[in-house]
């Protein structure tokens, strides 16, 4: 497949789709505006891929809303080189916007088909995350804390310590919340043992699974 005018004419009307509904850092639009995301998605969804819906990408997993992408990375503030932990790498559309800000971005997915196609594809469109991990995502990544921003992109039925413990004074975490349906929330690290909460929306997300599959 190929990105044509008309899919980036389709680009553009998502982004004003955004705007109405309430998006407005012009960075986290224009990444929306440049990424391709038909290409991340099944043949069979092609046509649907700029609507403002989330798909199926195989393994029980899905390619967000793009609402919900745009929702999310708005609340991390990215600056340029920020250091960004996402969890759940998934199709690698999130972690092409966070890229597209500018990001220096590890990700972890812990379902193996998924790690290994998106590894590959993500490289090819141009966009090359610092590391990508199969691995357990509750755990966070220790070796290569603290973050600027955390990003959990599946249903947490509980907020993970570890990954507060990894972010920096200031840094921002940015995770659903909830079983069934998930109350989007914000953490934000005032100091060694003070946070921020902060609630927004409801969302629904596939579940934050724990344990990597073997």
């Amino acid at each position: 497949m190929k990105d044509l005018p008309k899919h980036k004419g389709l680009r553009n009307q998502l982004v004003q789709v955004l705007r109405d509904k309430g998006i407005k850092e012009e960075q986290v639009l224009a990444a929306i505006a440049e990424i391709p995301r038909h290409l991340f998605m099944d043949s069979s969804f092609v046509d649907f891929a700029y609507k403002d819906k989330a798909f199926p990408i195989g393994a029980d997993q899905t390619i967000s809303q793009p609402y919900t992408v745009a929702f999310q990375t708005e609340l991390l503030q990215i600056k340029p080189n920020a250091k960004i932990l996402e969890i759940g790498t998934g199709s690698g559309y999130q972690t092409a916007v966070l890229l597209a800000l500018n990001a220096v971005v590890y990700s972890i997915e812990r379902q193996k088909e998924l790690f290994e196609k998106t590894k590959k594809f993500l490289p090819k469109l141009g966009y090359v995350a610092k590391k990508i991990i199969f691995g357990d995502g509750y755990i966070g990544l220790a070796e290569v804390a603290p973050f600027d921003g955390i990003i959990v992109t599946a249903g947490a039925p509980f907020v993970p310590k570890p990954l507060l413990a990894q972010l920096k004074i200031g840094g921002r975490l940015v995770i659903p919340v909830g079983d069934k349906e998930q109350v989007m929330t914000l953490f934000i690290r005032k100091s060694e043992k003070e946070f921020e909460k902060q609630e927004f929306d409801k969302f629904s997300f596939v579940p934050f699974l724990k344990d990597v599959s073997k």
